[in-house]
């Protein structure tokens, strides 16, 4: 037959010749594709990764590789001297694994850790969690569609029943192993990697210095259990310098001040020191006691608490509270005012005792331009007399102590540096994407990336708490909840149409890219001051958080957007239709098969009456 309009058959349809017949697959159009997942890190993040793969996809081979000795990541790590959630314990649970017995309105931090044990254990997570496994370098293979990571683990947990590994012996305890895997899932989050102040000095000090994310002090046996109050037990009448005055050194310095000589308070800013968060359902519970920092749940409390109804309009209301807070940090908003002029009134009554105070800690800039922190306890303890608050600038640290611009010196016996943590999303390993590409070279000047999960030359790879995903009012874990729900679409995606790869689109990172330029100058996040948010600048890009509220964040990752992305198939023919399979389902080849499953009521849509 001639060609008609250029085609080679009839209406441009080509005509059908033995040379070019498609191979039909031999597997059938549901029959799961056996899929490989790791997950980098085992604190919120991964372990809701980890349970919500399981969960979800079929025929999977899941790994947890953790770098520390156990679970919990910033809660496994951190052990400070009162460290405690700054939001409401029922706030800070997943969404499917209530706990009715929080000790108290605002949990201490070991509590919070065992909280995240016992999820663990509910779930039956521990036999893929690996721990003391630790990324050193990940790099994207083209041909394969898959990721090929070096994880160094300590040599005592070697393991030679998976077959995915090659072993390697290093000479540091440590050995290295290759493992490869479809989908990668990093949930190492932005606050893992902390950094030491650059003060001249530093090292010459001859007393103890510690960080406070690595609170180490050569007293009790330092293990995951023990309490804080074991580590400071000769601190009576030593000298303390703690040097900032962000979350951590807030809830140090009222933690310490009864249990040492004296305490310096090294603060080079200003900052907004808040009445706790949702204070009036704390006041409420506390039967009105304005005075009120915390509130110790009764047995009549956790009582009512386990009737599901009841528990669930009390979270709900703290949630809702929680994250009505958001119109407060758009400019211009009228509740923005209104926070100002009550929390400066807050602060200057409990400063009373020492007033000056407050003109070097009072900002000029709005509220929530610099994380918002509830300070129970600290404003009170700069005015007891033990306590100096120090707002001059450090000159250097001394073999003795630390002098300031001033040129005084204060002797100090401990320096707690509570210094923060390194918030660029540099990623302390090698991370390579397509043609070479390193992810921290790719980040210059500053992380560019789609909604904080994607990022495109990456393929295969989604990250919880990346780049612009944090918030600055509203409840974290119901937005790792939904990035992990993000990811697990993806992975069956590809699963179920049989790609190689999903990779964003450079134009789809492009177009997000202008909207967090166009948003940020809306709120006070933008303002000028020295926050965490801008990688501890004053000015430029914020980078830590989400463009938006918390409930935007929630939409936006609802339904995937899945033409944003490019994709490579399995099928080396490259035939859009290879996920059909081979014409049958499950059901069709195996006897005894459900085969009228769409009746089950699961899934009958009934509509409602209108």
């Amino acid at each position: 037959m001639s060609s008609v309009n250029g085609a080679s058959g009839l209406n441009g349809h080509t005509t059908y010749s033995p040379e070019n017949k498609y191979k039909l697959p031999s597997f059938c159009i549901d029959e799961a594709r056996p899929m490989k997942v790791v997950i980098i890190g085992a604190g919120y993040s991964g372990i809701v990764a980890g349970i919500r793969f399981l969960q979800r996809v079929k025929n999977l081979e899941l790994t947890i590789y953790e770098a520390n000795a156990g679970i919990g990541g910033t809660w496994f790590v951190n052990r400070y001297p009162g460290l405690a959630c700054d939001i409401p314990s029922h706030c800070y649970q997943l969404t499917f694994a209530e706990n009715p017995d929080w000790s108290s309105f605002y949990a201490p931090g070991p509590e919070i850790q065992a909280y995240l044990e016992s999820v663990v254990e509910r779930f039956h997570l521990g036999p893929y969690i690996k721990l003391q496994h630790r990324l050193t370098r990940a790099q994207y293979d083209e041909k394969t569609g898959k990721w090929h990571l070096t994880i160094k683990r300590a040599t005592a947990s070697t393991d030679n029943s998976n077959p995915h590994i090659r072993q390697g012996t290093t000479q540091d305890g440590y050995e290295d192993i290759e493992v490869t895997t479809d989908v990668l899932f990093t949930g190492i989050g932005s606050l893992s990697r902390w950094q030491w102040p650059e003060i001249e000095g530093l090292e010459t000090f001859q007393g103890k210095v510690i960080h406070s994310a690595q609170w180490e002090t050569g007293e009790g046996d330092l293990g995951a259990k023990t309490k804080w109050e074991d580590t400071v037990k000769s601190w009576g009448e030593k000298k303390i310098g703690v040097i900032g005055v962000g979350s951590s050194a807030i809830q140090i310095v009222p933690a310490l001040q009864p249990r040492v000589k004296t305490i310096s308070n090294f603060v080079r800013g200003k900052t907004w020191v808040s009445a706790s968060f949702v204070r009036e359902h704390l006041v409420t519970l506390a039967n009105g006691d304005e005075s009120v920092d915390n509130y110790t749940f009764t047995d009549k409390d956790k009582k009512k608490f386990r009737d599901k109804e009841y528990y669930r309009e009390f979270r709900r209301g703290l949630e809702s509270d929680l994250n009505g807070a958001h119109l407060a940090t758009l400019r211009g908003n009228p509740l923005q005012q209104g926070a100002r002029e009550i929390f400066e009134k807050i602060m200057r009554q409990k400063l009373s005792k020492k007033p000056w105070i407050a003109e070097h800690l009072i900002p000029d800039f709005s509220v929530a331009c610099r994380r918002l922190t509830p300070g129970p306890g600290y404003l009170e303890s700069l005015c007891e007399e033990n306590v100096e608050f120090v707002p001059e600038n450090i000159k250097r640290i001394t073999p003795t102590g630390i002098e300031t611009v001033d040129d005084k010196h204060r002797d100090l016996d401990v320096i707690v540096c509570a210094t923060g943590f390194d918030t660029s999303y540099k990623l302390p390993f090698t991370f390579i994407g397509r043609n070479g590409i390193e992810l921290n070279k790719q980040f210059e000047p500053h992380p560019r990336t789609y909604l904080g999960i994607a990022v495109d030359g990456f393929p295969n790879w989604f990250s919880a708490l990346g780049p612009n995903t944090g918030v600055g009012a509203g409840s974290l874990l119901i937005i790792i909840e939904r990035q992990v729900d993000y990811a697990v679409a993806a992975t069956l995606k590809l699963q179920r149409e049989r790609l190689k790869s999903i990779e964003v689109k450079k134009e789809a990172v492009d177009d997000f890219d202008a909207y967090l330029e166009s948003f940020f100058p809306t709120s006070v996040f933008g303002e000028k001051c020295r926050s965490w948010y801008k990688v501890g600048k004053e000015e430029g890009r914020v980078v830590s958080l989400w463009p938006g509220s918390c409930l935007h964040c929630i939409k936006a990752l609802e339904h995937p957007r899945w033409e944003d992305y490019d994709y490579e198939p399995l099928d080396p023919d490259n035939n859009r239709f290879f996920w059909l399979g081979n014409g049958n389902t499950l059901a069709d080849k195996i006897p005894g098969s459900d085969r009228s499953w769409y009746l089950s009521p699961e899934e009958v849509d009934i509509p409602g009456l209108y």
